[in-house]
């Protein structure tokens, strides 16, 4: 098992939801990777964190009554008169699912399966986003000029020049910029604002990522790909050997007109 594989099963080894053999490869991985064990810790610490922002909403008692009695009774043998302990446990936790589903459309995608390439990126731009939420000091640059920001990355803190060429305006103010991560590589971290809300914007070199399969959508010039993972939308495209993630907890619609503004000129 490698540090992808790892990477990948994090959120199933945390809850529970990984066979005997794979739990014991994943635990010898982690002890003996600095930089799994790691991403292990983060991981646990952002779904405490989002489990601590996002609201519970509790099925009506209505709701729970119907289903409990529209549910298929299991077929029991006649001649056993033993009972079933893991209907107990089975379910209570299929009805609480299959009210989820029926309450919230989107949870829908908390169970569709997704391409490897939208797991990595999609959760690493998540990631990522978060950990600047909940920095003491996120930004290493702050500044409203895209002219101040930009030639701080140049002064040998990367490799690369990140280019971005919308410099911010009323709607989205620019607000600063730091040095992160995206996976494997250093990344401009530069995040914008909408009215109380941030959005973070990862600019790293794109070669060698798994980007995600799928339907494309037009953003200005851009192709991009876009969802939404714990509570938060996500925009991912590329440039040239550029890759640009665009992350935030505000709605769709204006998440995409930023996209739109940030995509190549003419």
């Amino acid at each position: 098992m490698d540090c992808h594989d790892v990477r990948e099963q994090l959120l199933d080894f945390q809850r529970g939801r990984l066979a005997p053999d794979r739990v014991t490869s994943l635990r010898r991985h982690l002890d003996g990777c600095a930089d799994c064990a790691h991403a292990d810790a983060v991981e646990r610490e952002l779904t405490q964190a989002l489990e601590r922002r996002t609201p519970q909403y509790p099925a009506p008692v209505a709701l729970k009554r119907r289903l409990a009695t529209s549910w298929p009774a299991p077929a029991l043998p006649a001649q056993s008169g033993r009972s079933r302990p893991w209907l107990r446990l089975f379910l209570p936790a299929a009805l609480a699912t299959a009210a989820l589903l029926l309450l919230v459309p989107s949870a829908r995608e908390l169970v569709a399966p997704k391409s490897q390439g939208a797991t990595v990126m999609v959760g690493e731009a998540v990631n990522d986003h978060v950990r600047m939420l909940q920095s003491q000091r996120p930004l290493e640059v702050e500044s409203s000029g895209i002219h101040q920001v930009l030639p701080w990355f140049s002064d040998g803190r990367l490799d690369f020049a990140p280019a971005v060429h919308f410099p911010g305006d009323a709607e989205f103010p620019l607000r600063g910029g730091a040095v992160g991560y995206f996976v494997d590589r250093k990344a401009a971290a530069l995040v914008f604002g909408r009215r109380l809300h941030s959005i973070s914007l990862f600019v790293f070199k794109a070669d060698g990522l798994p980007w995600p399969t799928g339907k494309l959508e037009a953003a200005g010039r851009a192709e991009v790909y876009r969802t939404s993972a714990r509570g938060f939308n996500v925009v991912l495209w590329r440039d040239g050997e550029l890759g640009y993630a665009l992350v935030s907890d505000v709605n769709a619609g204006d998440l995409m007109l930023l996209a739109s503004k940030l995509s190549p000129p003419a």
